[in-house]
């Protein structure tokens, strides 16, 4: 789940980058960049995954 959000804010921030959109001092591409990886970071170590560990049988 946290790569789609990840992949949608790469999106989001490279749109902005290519028509140099000024929405706000807080939400710039680099901004969205750090957010980003976050996301991918969080999906890389298994936060937001479905699998259950506690719930799984040997």
């Amino acid at each position: 789940m946290f790569a789609i959000i990840a992949a949608v804010i790469f999106g989001l921030a490279l749109i902005l980058d290519w028509t140099e959109a000024e929405v706000s001092d807080a939400l710039t591409p680099q901004t969205l960049l750090i957010a980003g990886l976050l996301c991918i970071a969080l999906h890389l170590a298994g936060i937001g995954t479905s699998t259950s560990w506690r719930g799984r049988k040997r």
